[in-house]
């Protein structure tokens, strides 16, 4: 018998590689002749490397939705409305997550299938903090001026941080071409971040969203968290010493906050050997069947909305997803233009150098403006 061997990359972290693996396994089972290897990279590797690059290496590819401005540029991977079927891609469509599988679709391509969904929420220690779990932002100022409350706090998440800002304060990002948001907008909303992360433990500015559920999961230092992508594995029983549970964020003028979607999604190589049998796993593996049983029993946090409604996912998770779905489902997008990569990893650095050191917030949205017209630039030689 003929073998196929299929690679996969994803990313290291229990959420993203041990659903994967259990998945493998299982396809294997059901297609002897079918053997899928998933490698792992750190979260910073996945930042680092192109993923266009990884497309020459890699039959299947787990993936950012901000990267399909570029896959729609660079066709590196397989457009799946050329490859699956209508009625398969309406029945994902229609049991999204929040906006996780429009985000993947891109000039007019479906890029990749929702497999897991996220967004920044809210966690708490429900032992420590008891029933005064914050419900307006002026709640969680008084808990951080206690010493209480940690957030990530690397450029990245605090970009992310700034995008829910902005709308909060009335104004999109990315509506201009000469300016991310308004000076007025923009300044404001640096402001009011700088309440909370003027009066943080300094080591966050170290703390991914990952950093931040370890420390809050291990010692009984801090109680809450007001907005980090949500991981499920910490409100599983076992996982790690203390559980975490999960909620949706605060209010902010009496309107929920809106958090920036992340998750991930499942593509294929264009350059794959085996195109037939990466597209059949990967259309399984996003399935209703596979996410609601083997993807979320293993550790994954789920992109179709089927398996966050299921009692037993809730059962097993102490309702996370029950109690952030509300988060995910008015999740805000971010940009996917070829270029808009270039934004995310540079235009961080100085937001968080400003609310590190107390800095001129005029300053720093000035070089994130810089920033962005250099990336609208990269966009336009590429067109």
């Amino acid at each position: 018998m003929s073998r196929i061997q299929l690679k996969g990359i994803t990313w290291g972290h229990s959420r993203g590689i041990t659903p994967l693996l259990a998945l493998a396994q299982r396809y294997n089972e059901l297609h002897p002749d079918v053997e899928i290897s998933w490698r792992k990279r750190t979260l910073q590797e996945f930042a680092d490397f192109p993923i266009e690059k990884l497309t020459e290496e890699y039959d299947l590819l787990i993936i950012d939705h901000p990267w399909v401005g570029c896959a729609a540029a660079t066709n590196c991977v397989l457009d799946l409305s050329q490859h699956l079927s209508k009625a398969y891609l309406a029945e994902q469509e229609a049991h999204s997550v929040g906006y996780a599988h429009l985000s993947y679709a891109y000039g007019g391509g479906q890029w990749a299938l929702a497999i897991d969904a996220a967004t920044p929420v809210a966690s708490y220690r429900a032992d420590l903090i008891g029933t005064d779990i914050p419900q307006k932002w002026e709640d969680v100022l008084s808990l951080a001026r206690k010493g209480k409350v940690a957030v990530a706090a690397i450029p990245i998440d605090i970009l992310m941080n700034f995008y829910t800002f902005c709308i909060a304060l009335g104004e999109k990002p990315f509506q201009r071409e000469d300016e991310v948001v308004s000076a007025a907008i923009g300044k404001q909303a640096i402001e009011t971040m700088k309440e909370l992360y003027g009066v943080i433990d300094r080591r966050l500015f170290q703390f991914n969203p990952i950093a931040v559920a370890e420390w809050m999961s291990s010692s009984n230092e801090i109680w809450y968290c007001p907005f980090a992508y949500g991981y499920s594995n910490y409100s599983r029983t076992g996982y790690a010493k203390y559980l975490l549970h999960y909620t949706d964020v605060v209010s902010f003028d009496n309107t929920p906050l809106l958090t920036t979607v992340g998750g991930t999604g499942l593509s294929v190589s264009a350059f794959s050997r085996h195109k037939e049998a990466a597209l059949d796993f990967t259309q399984w593996a996003v399935s209703p069947l596979c996410q609601q049983t083997m993807y979320v029993q293993h550790g994954g946090q789920p992109g179709h909305l089927l398996a966050w409604q299921d009692p037993l996912a809730n059962q097993l998770t102490h309702d996370y997803f029950t109690n952030t779905l509300p988060t995910l489902q008015r999740g805000y997008i971010r940009p996917r233009y070829n270029g808009y990569l270039h934004f995310q990893d540079h235009a961080g650095d100085p937001l968080q150098q400003c609310l590190q050191h107390n800095g001129n917030p005029a300053d720093a949205l000035e070089k994130i403006n810089n920033i962005y017209r250099e990336s609208l630039k990269a966009e336009k030689q590429l067109i």
